[in-house]
């Protein structure tokens, strides 16, 4: 994890990711906060494989570069059916719940059909790619304040017109199971939603705790101690974890999305150094 040994970047703004657990930062450079995600446009939706930040809910570590990051509690106990992606044959061996204490997993598991309910099967070619069930991963609803659509990466939040727009991300880590009872993507998908003539996702989750707000950076692995984002966010992230179906993750991929996202994205290391932090009010 990156830290103060390191020769920290200079002269920039609070950077992400970070432990929201923590309020403690020292970075003084102060921005206004974005207006509520309600009266922004969306601009984009992305994913990282294992949760970037670090809070109550993930805080379990999975070590060091772009595929480390937090995963959330409860892996450990996700049953064989719950770790295999539906149309993969469930293992001859166990790895989740073994209540027969034979090794074989649960006897009375099943695996998932991949039908999700909204007209289009993923399959193997539609699947979303850098996921499997049992992973954590930390999606980012990102808004712009430039009236803008919604579109490929972080350029889609910009354009020749407005170059300095306020920002804001709404977060939510997910642990990605094969369980048709869990959380459905598409519910959190952009669908084309305009509200009061505004880009909007259909929802964004809730009964995940209340939302840490705070003042910091994009992310993504380019980023590090060293290397600071110039730009500035304002984060709002849920510090409890959710259960995702892994089927409607890959039927967003499989029908195709404004985002042009296919695949998980890796993550920035975590930001522990004071000085590149904002207090958390």
């Amino acid at each position: 994890m990156a830290g103060s040994a390191l020769a920290l970047c200079e002269g920039f703004g609070p950077q992400t990711p970070r432990d929201i657990s923590n309020a403690y930062g020292r970075n003084g450079v102060r921005f206004d906060f974005a207006p509520p995600s309600s009266e922004m446009n969306l601009c984009n939706i992305h994913t990282h494989t294992n949760a970037e930040h670090m809070g109550p809910g993930f805080s379990v570590y999975a070590g060091p570069g772009e595929h480390g990051g937090f995963k959330c509690s409860g892996a450990e106990d996700l049953t064989a059916a719950e770790l295999t992606r539906p149309g993969d044959p469930l293992p001859a061996s166990g790895h989740g719940n073994d209540p027969a204490g034979d090794g074989h997993g649960d006897s009375n598991a099943q695996v998932v059909p991949a039908a999700t309910g909204h007209g289009t099967d993923s399959g193997a070619t539609g699947r979303f790619a850098g996921v499997n069930p049992g992973d954590t991963i930390e999606v980012h609803w990102v808004y712009s304040t430039c009236p803008v659509d919604p579109g490929p990466g972080l350029g889609s939040c910009l354009s020749s017109g407005c170059s300095n727009p306020q920002l804001r991300v709404e977060s939510q880590v997910f642990l990605v199971v094969n369980d048709p009872n869990a959380l459905d993507f598409m519910d959190f998908a952009y669908r084309s939603t305009m509200r009061n003539g505004l880009h909007q996702p259909r929802a964004l989750p809730t009964g995940t705790g209340n939302p840490v707000v705070f003042q910091g950076s994009t992310t993504g692995p380019k980023y590090d101690a060293e290397t600071c984002s110039p730009l500035q966010v304002t984060w709002s992230v849920r510090p409890r974890c959710a259960r995702l179906n892994i089927a409607t993750l890959d039927e967003w991929a499989a029908q195709g999305n404004v985002f042009e996202e296919n695949h998980s994205h890796g993550v920035r290391q975590l930001v522990t150094a004071p000085e590149l932090l904002a207090p958390i009010q």
